[in-house]
């Protein structure tokens, strides 16, 4: 664990909302980038379908996250149904305006607004999942169903 005196100001921004959400998570310091599912999944030593990819999207222009398995592509069409609105792809000014964060350590927590979440379904497959800690090298582990529940994620069926 990470010592959060030598902690990235948007690393102490995720540790504050884990505590708020009460989930007893660690963040870690991967010593390669976890920016991509299969670098993270080395990184930690776990498969590429327990990584949680946090994927901004706007949905009519409105910014919602999406947690995807790290083993999943996600199907648009899918997150337009439960969105209800048309999605297209959101730019980085956007993602860090809506997050906080930059692309490559977006957690599924912890973001500058508040956000509509859409959990895919396989990621509750695992009794543990990966995800970002606001920076590319830092992580955490969280059983999936707890994050789901404590951020409000809906989940459904996203993959492709």
């Amino acid at each position: 664990m990470i010592d959060p005196k030598q902690m990235k100001a948007a690393t102490l921004r995720v540790h504050a909302a884990l505590v708020q959400a009460g989930l007893d998570a660690q963040i870690i310091r991967v010593d390669e980038t976890a920016r991509t599912a299969e670098g993270a999944a080395t990184a930690v030593g776990a498969t590429v379908g327990q990584i949680v990819k946090s994927l901004v999207f706007l949905s009519d222009g409105t910014p919602v996250l999406a947690l995807v398995s790290g083993s999943n592509r996600l199907d648009t069409a899918k997150l337009a149904a439960q969105t209800g609105g048309a999605i297209s792809r959101a730019d980085a000014d956007a993602v860090r305006d809506a997050t906080g964060y930059a692309i490559g350590g977006i957690p599924p927590l912890g973001h500058a607004t508040t956000l509509p979440v859409y959990c895919d379904r396989d990621l509750l497959d695992h009794d543990v999942v990966w995800a970002a800690a606001g920076t590319p090298d830092t992580v955490f582990a969280v059983a999936p169903d707890r994050l789901a529940d404590v951020i409000g994620a809906r989940v459904c069926d996203l993959a492709e």
